[in-house]
C-alpha cells in the first residue's frame, strides 16, 4: 500500500451503560421489540377507540342496584282482599332466596353452567361466536353469558351486532363488581321474558302451569329454562316435540353437571310437559264498572307507564285500596240487571251483541272481540256455522255448542220475523243452557245506572253502569249526564228551608203561570199526569206526593237564584244552572253519583262529602304516595276499650247547607217512603228517606235514598233518550229496583234513626193543615193524622190560650176530683225513649 491510499474503514467507540437504561437502549432496536411496540401501540389505539364510541356512553350498572322490574297495579276491596290488576304483562317480583336452589340450577344448566365461576363474560365463547359469524357472514348469537342477558335486557337492548356484543361485554364486567351473582340472578329471573305475556320466572310459571314456584316438579322447570331461548320455538302446542327434546337435553346437563342424579334424570325425562292450555286473562268478575272507574281515576293521577313517572298504573307496581264492598256490589249489579230485563222482556230480540270476523281461526277471533255476559248462567257465544234447523256455537273456552232453532224463535225487535232466521255466522250472541242446548237471550236495549254511598264519609260502596261492562263500556254512574226530573225536588225544598220555609208552611196547589218574554209567551206548569190542583197544603205534602205546582211556587217563593245556588254548592252542578223555573223541576242534567252525593250531603248534617272510589295508593314497597296528606290511625285496632271517651275525628269539611235545614228535608223525605211515592219500600221496616223521580215522556225514570248508613239511587232509561211508556215512573220502576237491592243488603244492618243536629225542635203536628196539637199523639200508622214535625228554634206555630175564665164551681169539682196530671212532649219522649 503507497503512502498516498485512505482507508474506508470507520471506528466508533460506545461507552457501555448499564441498568435497565442501558438494557432498553440495547433490545430497542431488536425487531421483536419494534413490533411489540406497534402492537402495544394499536392496543392502546383500540382501547382508546372502544372507550371514546362504545364504553364512554353506556349506562351506568350502578342503576341496577335499584332496579324495579315494571309490575302491576293491584287493586284491593274494602277489605283488603284482591279482586283485580291492571297489568300489559303478567309478573311477581320475587327474591334470591325465593327461587328454588333446583330451578336455579336447571337456567344455569340452559344458559351458564359456570355462572358463579366467571367474571360476567365468557371470553372463548366469544371469540367462537365471532369467528362462526366471520366465517358464515352471519351477526353473532348465542354464548351470552346470563349477566350479558341481563345487561342485554336491562340496559342495551335487543340489536343483534357485534357492537351490542361488545357492550353487553363491558357492562356485563362491570355488573361484576357493583352486583353479587345472587342479585345478577334475581335480575335475571325477574326480568326474562318467557312468552304467554309472562315476565320473570314466577308469571310464567303461572301461565304454563297453573302454579306457583315452590310447587313445580323438576321436568317442569327444566322446561321454563329452555324459553329464554325463544318461547314460541318450543310453544308446547304447536312444537311439542320440539320442546320436550330441548327439556330433556336441559336435564342431560343437569345430570352432567352433578345438580341431579340418573333417577331424578329419568323419572324426570319420561315425563310429558304437563303445561296447561293457554288462558285469556279472565275478565273480573267483582265491581267492571267500579274498576274501570279507578283505572281511569288511577291513570288521571299517576299516568299508564314508566315515562309518565314512577307510579305508574301498568308498570309502578302500586297496591290500591278501594271503598268497594264486594257484596253490596253483586246485589246493586244484580238488582239493576234484573230491573232492565224486567221492563225489557216481551220487546222481542235486541240483536246480536258484537260480531267477529271469524275466517280460519273462529275462537281467536271471538276472543279478539273481549265480548263476554257475566249474568247468571248466560254466556256470549259466536255463531259459527248453520247446519239444518241449528247453529253452532262457540265459546271463549274453545267448546262448541248447538243452538236449535225452536229455541231462537223471539222477534226482532223493530224488524219482525225470527231471530234464528237473521242469525249471520260471527253473530256473538247470548246464550244460556235450556234442555241439554243451549237457547238464545236478549240483551235488554234499556239501560241505566246505580251508585251506594256511605253518608257519613263519601266512599262509593258500589257502582253498577250498565247491564255489563264488557258489552257496553260506557258508565252510566259517572259518565251519562240525564235530567233528575222530581228528584231533585227536596235539594229545591231544602233552599226555601233555609229560606224561612217550614214543613208546615202552606203552599197553594193549584195554577201557576209565567210570562217569559215576547219571544216564548206564557208558561203554565202542570202536574205529573196532569192532575188537578189540591188547594193549599203542607211543604211536606208537596213533597211527599211529589206535586209540579207547589214545587214552582215555593221555588218562586224562594228565589231561583237561591235554589240554583243550592243546586250547585250540593253539588249536582259543577256551574250554576239558569234560574229558571224549570230547573226546579230537574230539567238541569246531572249524574247519579252527584244524585246521590247530593242526597248524602242532606243526610251528613249539610256537610260537603267528596265521593271518592280510592281510600289509598301505595307504592310497591308499601308507602302510602296518595292521598299525600294521608296518615295511619294510630290505635284504631285496639284489642279493648278502657273507659275513655270514644275518639272523634276533626270534621273540616265545608258547610254547604244549614245543618237544620238539612235535618228537616230529611224528615221531611222519610214520609215519602211512609206515604208518598216510594211506599214500595215501607216494609223494609226500618228508618228510610228518599225521593223518586219521572222526567217528561217519561224518558227517565229515577230513586234516590236510604238509611243513615247507606245512600242509593239509579236511573233506568235508553242511551238516547226515548219515551219509556206512559206508565214508567220512578215509583213503579225504580224504588222496586232498590228494593230488591236493599232487602239482602240491609240484612243484618242496625237499624239506626236519622240523627237531629243540636237546636231542632219535634213538635206534635195535625199532619193535613200543618197546626200544633195538644189532644193527641203519633201513632204508628203511616196515614196518622198526627205526626212529629222538625222545626228550627222559634219557628212552630204558638199554641192559642184560652181566652174565657173557668167558671168558679168547675174549679171546685176539679179539686174534689183531683185530675191526673196531662201528660206533656218531655214525658212521653222519656217514656218512648226518644224519637226519631
Amino acid at each position: 500500500m503507497s503512502d498516498g491510499s485512505t482507508s474506508s474503514v470507520k471506528m466508533r467507540i460506545k461507552r457501555e451503560i448499564g441498568g435497565f437504561t442501558g438494557l432498553f437502549g440495547r433490545v430497542r432496536h431488536r425487531w421483536w421489540f419494534r413490533i411489540l411496540a406497534v402492537l402495544a401501540l394499536l392496543s392502546g389505539v383500540f382501547v382508546f377507540l372502544v372507550w371514546l364510541f362504545i364504553a364512554r356512553n353506556l349506562p351506568s350498572v350502578d342503576t341496577l342496584k335499584n332496579y324495579e322490574p315494571p309490575l302491576p297495579t293491584n287493586v284491593r276491596s274494602a277489605e283488603g282482599l284482591p279482586i283485580l290488576s291492571y297489568a300489559r304483562e303478567r309478573r311477581v317480583q320475587l327474591s334470591f332466596e325465593e327461587y328454588p336452589k333446583l330451578l336455579v340450577e336447571a337456567y344455569m344448566s340452559a344458559e351458564d353452567k359456570t355462572f358463579f365461576e366467571h367474571h360476567g363474560v365468557d371470553f372463548p365463547g366469544l371469540v367462537r361466536a365471532a369467528f362462526q359469524g366471520l366465517v358464515s357472514g352471519s351477526t353473532p348469537r348465542g354464548t351470552s353469558t346470563i349477566t350479558q342477558q341481563v345487561a342485554k335486557n336491562l340496559l342495551v337492548g335487543n340489536e343483534t351486532s357485534y357492537l351490542r356484543k361488545a357492550k353487553e361485554g363491558i357492562l356485563a364486567w362491570r355488573m361484576e363488581d357493583v352486583l353479587t351473582k345472587q342479585q345478577i340472578m334475581e335480575l335475571y329471573l325477574n326480568s326474562i321474558e318467557l312468552g304467554r305475556n309472562a315476565g320473570g320466572v314466577e308469571a310464567a310459571s303461572q301461565a304454563y302451569f297453573g302454579k306457583e314456584l315452590d310447587q313445580l316438579t323438576l321436568p317442569q322447570m327444566a322446561y321454563l329454562a329452555i324459553l329464554p331461548k325463544g318461547p314460541s320455538n318450543y310453544d308446547p302446542d304447536r312444537h311439542t316435540q320440539r320442546a320436550l327434546d330441548r327439556r330433556n337435553w336441559v336435564l342431560g346437563q343437569m345430570l352432567e353437571n352433578g345438580f341431579i342424579d340418573q333417577a331424578q334424570h329419568d323419572s324426570a325425562v319420561a315425563s310429558p310437559l304437563g303445561t296447561v292450555p293457554r288462558q285469556t286473562p279472565k275478565f273480573e268478575r267483582v265491581g267492571g264498572y267500579f274498576t274501570e272507574e279507578v283505572r281511569r281515576q288511577l291513570i288521571d293521577k299517576f299516568g299508564e307507564t314508566d315515562e309518565t313517572g314512577p307510579y305508574s298504573v301498568y308498570s309502578g307496581g302500586l297496591w290500591v285500596r278501594t271503598s268497594l264492598d264486594p257484596r253490596l256490589q253483586q246485589y246493586a249489579q244484580k238488582a239493576l240487571r234484573d230491573g232492565l230485563l224486567r221492563y225489557d222482556r216481551g220487546r222481542g230480540w235486541s240483536g246480536p251483541i258484537g260480531h267477529a270476523d271469524i275466517g280460519r281461526s273462529w275462537l281467536q277471533s271471538f276472543l279478539n272481540t273481549n265480548i263476554g255476559v257475566d249474568y247468571e248462567d248466560w254466556r256470549a257465544g259466536v255463531l259459527i256455522e248453520r247446519t239444518g234447523d241449528s247453529w253452532q256455537v262457540g265459546f271463549d273456552d274453545g267448546s262448541t255448542g248447538t243452538l236449535p232453532k225452536w229455541a231462537a224463535t223471539m222477534p226482532v225487535r223493530g224488524q219482525g220475523g225470527h231471530a234464528f232466521d237473521a242469525f249471520k255466522p260471527g253473530d256473538i250472541v247470548a246464550v244460556a243452557p235450556e234442555s241439554g242446548q243451549w237457547a238464545l237471550r236478549s240483551i235488554p236495549k234499556v239501560s241505566g245506572g246505580m251508585v251506594v254511598e256511605d253518608p257519613r264519609t263519601g266512599r262509593i260502596l258500589a257502582m253498577q253502569g250498565g247491564f255489563d261492562s264488557r258489552i257496553q263500556s260506557f258508565n252510566r254512574a259517572t259518565q251519562a249526564q240525564r235530567q233528575p226530573g222530581s228528584t231533585i225536588k227536596p235539594i229545591v225544598y231544602a233552599a226555601a228551608l233555609e229560606q224561612g220555609m217550614t214543613p208546615a208552611s202552606i203552599v197553594v196547589d193549584g195554577p201557576f203561570c209565567v210570562w217569559q218574554g215576547a219571544n216564548l209567551g206564557q208558561k203554565c206548569f202542570r202536574n205529573f199526569g196532569n192532575a188537578r190542583g189540591a188547594g193549599p197544603k203542607t211543604l211536606r205534602w208537596g213533597i211527599e206526593q211529589s206535586r209540579n205546582l207547589m214545587t214552582v211556587q215555593i221555588a218562586n217563593q224562594t228565589g231561583m237564584d237561591h235554589v240554583v245556588d243550592l243546586i250547585q254548592r250540593i253539588g249536582v252542578s259543577r256551574q250554576k244552572f239558569p234560574p229558571y223555573l224549570s230547573y226546579a223541576l230537574g230539567a238541569g242534567e246531572t249524574t247519579v253519583t252527584r244524585m246521590v252525593n247530593a242526597y248524602s250531603i242532606l243526610v251528613n248534617h249539610g256537610r260537603a262529602l267528596n265521593p271518592s272510589l280510592i281510600d289509598f295508593v301505595q307504592n310497591r314497597k308499601g308507602a302510602v304516595v296518595w292521598p299525600e296528606n294521608w296518615r295511619p290511625c294510630e290505635g284504631c285496632n285496639a284489642p279493648d276499650w278502657k273507659g275513655g271517651a270514644m275518639p272523634r275525628p276533626v270534621t273540616r269539611a265545608k258547610q254547604v247547607i244549614d245543618a237544620l235545614s238539612a235535618y228537616q228535608m230529611v224528615h221531611i223525605a222519610e214520609g215519602v217512603v211512609q206515604r208518598g211515592t216510594a211506599t214500595v219500600l215501607r216494609d223494609l221496616g226500618r228508618p228510610m228517606m228518599g225521593k223518586t223521580g219521572t222526567t217528561s215522556g217519561p224518558t227517565d225514570v229515577w230513586f234516590v235514598g236510604g238509611t243513615p248508613q247507606m245512600i242509593g239511587g239509579l236511573y233506568i232509561g235508553y242511551d238516547t233518550p226515548t219515551n219509556l211508556g206512559g206508565y214508567a215512573q220512578g215509583g213503579s220502576i225504580a224504588a222496586p229496583i232498590f228494593k230488591q237491592f236493599a232487602i239482602p243488603a240491609f240484612e243484618g244492618m242496625e237499624k239506626v234513626p236519622f240523627t237531629a243536629p243540636q237546636g231542632i225542635r219535634m213538635v206534635r203536628i195535625d199532619r193535613a193543615s200543618g197546626k200544633p196539637v195538644t189532644g193527641g199523639w203519633p201513632s204508628s200508622d203511616p196515614l196518622s193524622g198526627i205526626i212529629w214535625e222538625a222545626f228550627k228554634p222559634e219557628t212552630e206555630q204558638r199554641r192559642g190560650r184560652r181566652d174565657q175564665e173557668e167558671q168558679p164551681e168547675t174549679k171546685a169539682v176539679e179539686k174534689k176530683a183531683a185530675p191526673k196530671k196531662q201528660e206533656g212532649d218531655s214525658d212521653f219522649l222519656q217514656r218512648e225513649g226518644g224519637i226519631y
